[in-house]
């Protein structure tokens, strides 16, 4: 008891921690003891022990000798009290555990927040660490210490361990905003003030610039290299002209010439092409072409030329008897009407995408020239029947090149009408936009009346064209110089045979049958026997019919002695020794005879194409990069599959 046995107010923890005979006195001494007991040496007989027990005694008095008086307390082995009261033994070990017990018991008792009960499981398991650490012989405490140590709380609470990094409070926690001081909910997204300490609601958190609830941007993975083919190009390189570099170093200042003075029509025709590489051509550096002495001009790219400039361009240029504006879209009515009245003199003119252009400008465009010689358009969408007839009626006697390609509204009207003409010489119909709506009948008709001036014929894409419509639409023709029939799906192998077999016109000089993937070997031999002294342009791409194989591929080199453009792409049976056999002749079996003289052999060999100058092989899968080369000829989509 105390000197005036007055007591205060107690919590029910120290009034059953006293009943129990644990007081801070006791404790103390505990400890003490416990350090004593280390400094001391080994102990020896059992006689010395009562001498030991009264200097532990004593010291126990020199602490607190009234209260070790008013609760007297007995030894214990292992440094232990005894309760005078309950006598129960307790341990160092025993009594942290007890006490640690009944704190359990008192906080489940209370109603606890969810923040309170936050940090209470946080304590439980940073004492299960440190009672781990314990046990595994870890007695690095430093870091735990720090924690538990009440001094510092304050401290580490906005900054972690030491402050260094702050540490979020409980998600459900009320904090005030570091930036604005409002309350407001921690979440899963709150986020620290920079600099701290403290926290800042979602409102200054994006008004920082950093969106709490933006998601992380995606990590772009490292695209793994795929096995590619390797295509490559075997073309003839040589060294430029001095012309050819004039003309690059002017197209690369064009806008900076004043005048280019008397440089030749080839060489101006040779600027403006380089200018349409680059789009380059434009309204101001246009006009560097324009002479009231023009007769002649030619635009491989108007894109940049508005309907405006469209009208400076036939103004400046008066007496243009050819005019060729390729990518015209800006080309209107308004623009068609000041050509057709203020170019009198123009007999030949070609237009590539005359969108914009309506029929009542074609018309006045057919009645102000009767006489058109040249007339060639691509992309026309409101080309009718209409203007044909118009044209067909002003130019009938005097129309010598017609192109109505890839024109929308073309079906078997237009192809009467076109039977009517009676000098055309180049027919190019290719490309229509319904093409099912121009009619085997009427295509043989159209052929039958103009095949006996007919030079250039173009019926490509042309689906319903049939193997007997071309036969009896071409019988009579005998000036057919360049035949084009690409991607026409009805003509057959023994077709097309039959054709060239019995057809009287003289041999051709270009051959376009691409695409055709029903032709095959008796096709190509009689295309060949038909026309392989005089032909300089085969084309038989996609050709995959019965009987295409290596022996009528060499019947190329062997018949094909004037042939300068190859195309052979996706030809399958197409390799390193078929290439070979028309770059550089092939053995024949026998002597030299006559007949094999005739044939262009020597010595019992044949000489191949030796006038070839470019080979079109995409697609031949079993040419490799070993492919046999020549000096002039250029071989082009060698796919040798080499992985990069």
């Amino acid at each position: 008891m105390s000197r005036n046995n007055v007591r205060g107010p107690t919590s029910a923890l120290t009034e059953f921690l006293r009943a129990s005979g644990i007081t801070p006195t006791t404790v103390a001494a505990r400890r003490a003891a416990a350090e004593q007991e280390q400094q001391q040496p080994v102990a020896g007989p059992s006689g010395a022990r009562g001498g030991e027990d009264d200097d532990v005694e004593m010291a126990d008095g020199e602490v607190d000798a009234e209260e070790e008086t008013a609760t007297p307390r007995r030894r214990t082995r292992g440094g232990g009290r005894a309760s005078a009261a309950t006598g129960a033994t307790y341990d160092s070990d025993d009594l942290d555990d007890a006490a640690e017990a009944v704190e359990k018991a008192a906080t489940k008792k209370r109603k606890l927040s969810k923040a309170a009960e936050a940090k209470l499981k946080a304590k439980e398991k940073a004492k299960a660490k440190k009672k781990k650490k314990d046990e595994d012989g870890d007695y690095d405490d430093d870091d735990d210490d720090a924690e538990d140590d009440p001094y510092r709380a304050l401290s580490t609470m906005w900054g972690g361990k030491g402050g260094a990094s702050p540490a979020k409070p409980p998600v459900g926690s009320f904090e005030p905003c570091a930036k604005c001081g409002n309350q407001f909910t921690v979440t899963r997204y709150t986020m620290a003030a920079v600099p701290g300490p403290g926290f800042l609601c979602h409102k200054c958190a994006k008004a920082t610039g950093n969106d709490p609830f933006k998601k992380p941007a995606a990590v772009k993975r490292k695209k793994v290299p795929v096995d590619r083919r390797t295509v490559v190009n075997f073309e003839e390189r040589r060294f430029p002209t001095l012309a050819s570099i004039c003309i690059q170093l002017i197209t690369k200042h064009i806008d900076d010439v004043e005048s280019l003075g008397d440089i030749g029509a080839l060489n101006v025709d040779a600027i403006s092409k380089a200018l349409s590489k680059n789009r380059a051509l434009t309204p101001q550096n246009a006009q560097l072409f324009y002479s009231v002495t023009n007769t002649s001009l030619t635009f491989y790219d108007a894109t940049n030329l508005t309907s405006p400039a469209l009208e400076t361009l036939i103004h400046l240029n008066p007496h243009l008897t050819s005019l060729r504006l390729d990518f015209c879209g800006h080309l209107n009515d308004t623009a068609m009407h000041t050509l057709s009245a203020s170019l009198p003199a123009l007999a030949h003119l070609e237009l590539l995408g005359p969108f914009l252009v309506r029929p009542p400008a074609w018309l006045a465009l057919f009645q102000s020239h009767p006489a058109l010689a040249t007339f060639r358009i691509t992309q026309s969408p409101r080309f009718d029947r209409a203007c044909v007839a118009a044209l067909v009626g002003s130019a009938k006697g005097t129309l010598r090149r017609l192109r109505l390609r890839e024109v929308g509204q073309m079906d078997d009207g237009f192809l009467r009408e076109l039977a009517r003409l009676e000098r055309v010489e180049e027919l190019d119909l290719g490309a229509p936009g319904n093409a099912e709506a121009c009619s085997a009948g009427a295509l043989q008709r159209l052929l039958e009346a103009v095949s006996g001036t007919l030079r250039v014929l173009d019926l490509s894409r042309h689906v319903l064209l049939t193997d007997g419509a071309l036969r009896d639409g071409l019988a009579a023709a005998r000036a057919v110089e360049a035949l084009t029939l690409r991607e026409v799906p009805l003509l057959t192998d023994g077709g097309v045979a039959a054709f060239f077999g019995a057809w009287g016109n003289p041999p051709v000089r270009v051959v376009e049958l691409g695409r055709n993937y029903a032709l095959g070997g008796k096709a190509l031999e009689a295309v060949m026997r038909h026309s392989g002294e005089r032909l300089e342009v085969l084309g038989i791409n996609g050709w995959g019919g019965e009987g295409m194989g290596e022996e009528a591929l060499r019947t190329v080199g062997r018949l094909g002695r004037e042939l300068r453009k190859l195309d052979v792409g996706w030809v399958r049976e197409v390799d390193d020794f078929v290439v070979k056999g028309w770059m550089e002749g092939e053995g024949e079996d026998g002597d030299e005879d006559a007949e094999g003289k005739s044939k262009g052999r020597a010595n019992g060999r044949t000489a191949g194409c030796p006038r070839l100058s470019e080979v079109k092989v995409w697609g031949c899968n079993k040419i490799t990069a070993r492919c046999p080369k020549k000096k002039g000829v250029s071989i082009y989509g060698v796919e040798s599959h080499t992985a990069i």
